[in-house]
């Protein structure tokens, strides 16, 4: 009986040591390594330069006032389309002469009096000038007929003639003198023109009252309306914005310094992230030679290259994008249509090179590469991979040569 319980004591402590051991076993037995896999593709890459920027009228003309005066309220509204030199897109008024104190009042009208005083004199020289030249026109006509007979001398009838020619010279200056005080009496009588009168628009010579109208400068639409109330104005004061937005829209972006040296001109660039359903394709027109200083939302102060990009496309495309929209530019700086790619995910450093883990029937095998262009989805193969393979994405730090690894399961 003792030794049947000792051989079942044996027996349970063996299969005891034996669960113990494969759980041991089990628990530290090498596993592999559970990582992303991604193959390598042989296809069309390109390279881009992608920054946020905005659409903007190629030529957007501005209409200002002509002269200081009072602008009528503005009855267009923004996006009404205009056409050149036919359009009245707003009316003027001179500006109101200033209210007058006493004292101006009354030295306007002493300077009027005179001026109607000095009127009168000049037409009283006129009338005495008019006299002196009746009677020099009178002792002429009796000193051709004396001379005619032979009664008086040449020289008295020499003296006679310019007698004669001094009076006439006499009366052109009093003429002129009455012109010149007719002049300075208008002038006075301006001077008493006050704010608020009826007449106050007539008498400054707009005609019957009517406003001086401002015609649109180029055919298009309104852009935009900075005064839109009626308000007196200055001199070349900004009323309007008038552009062409179907035929002359175009996009700039500001590109880092560092990234507006690789574009040139002529560039493909893509448009993306403009609220319409397809990109809208352009072209690069134009790289400014002046870097501007900016500051980023971080606070460090960049260079700036105003780029502008060209839109290649149908108009029908972008009818609904206006003037000043953000967009989303990408410009090709590379492009090839049968690369070998490898995800830029699967690149590491290893020393001085690049590397990638490939997957050798579920070991990790180290691989050193030569890569061309990366444009952070793909990088370009140039050597040390071949298409079809499967490499290791975002390889773990404990990964190493000879591991074994497994994909991991996505649901």
């Amino acid at each position: 009986m003792s030794k049947a319980r000792k051989h079942s004591r044996l027996i349970v402590t063996l299969v005891v040591l034996v669960l113990i051991g494969a759980g041991l076993a089990a628990a530290f037995w090498p596993r592999p390594v559970m990582v992303d896999l991604a193959e390598v593709t042989r296809g069309s890459m390109m390279v881009t330069i992608d920054e946020e920027g905005r659409t903007r009228v190629r030529e957007a003309y501005v209409v200002s006032t002509p002269i200081a005066g009072r602008l009528q309220r503005v009855e267009v509204n923004p996006g009404d389309p205009v056409i050149r030199g036919q359009t009245v897109v707003a009316q003027m008024l001179p500006i109101n002469p200033s209210a007058m104190d006493v004292r101006t009042r009354e030295q306007a009208q002493a300077g009027l009096q005179a001026a109607d005083a000095a009127l009168r004199v000049a037409k009283a020289d006129l009338n005495a000038a008019l006299a002196g030249r009746d009677l020099a026109a009178a002792e002429l006509e009796r000193s051709v007929q004396l001379s005619e007979r032979g009664l008086i001398s040449s020289a008295a009838y020499e003296r006679t003639e310019q007698g004669f020619r001094v009076a006439e010279a006499a009366v052109e200056t009093a003429e002129a003198a009455i012109s010149m005080r007719e002049a300075e009496v208008a002038n006075a009588r301006a001077q008493l023109v006050e704010f608020g009168e009826q007449n106050t628009f007539s008498t400054m010579g707009t005609g019957n009252g009517g406003g001086i109208p401002l015609l649109a400068p180029a055919d298009g639409r309104i852009l935009r309306i900075m005064q839109q109330s009626e308000t007196t104005l200055p001199a070349g004061a900004p009323i309007m914005e008038i552009g062409d937005i179907d035929g002359e829209l175009e996009v700039v972006v500001e590109l880092i310094s560092s990234d507006a040296v690789q574009v040139n001109i002529g560039d493909r660039a893509i448009i993306d992230d403009w609220g319409g359903p397809v990109p809208l394709q352009g072209q690069v027109s134009r790289i400014d030679p002046f870097a501007i200083t900016k500051f980023s939302a971080l606070g460090v102060e960049e260079q700036r290259v105003p780029v502008t990009i060209t839109l290649t496309g149908p108009p029908d495309e972008r009818d609904a994008i206006g003037h000043g929209y953000r967009i989303e530019a990408r410009i090709v700086v590379w492009q090839a249509d049968e690369v070998i790619r490898v995800p830029s995910s699967a690149l590491f450093r290893s020393g001085e090179v690049w590397s990638v883990f490939v997957d050798r029937d579920g070991t990790a095998s180290l691989h050193r590469l030569e890569p061309g262009r990366n444009n952070g989805t793909f990088a370009e193969v140039v050597g040390g991979l071949e298409a079809g393979e499967r490499v290791v994405l975002y390889p773990p730090s404990g990964l190493e040569d000879g591991t074994m690894i497994a994909p991991r399961q996505t649901r």
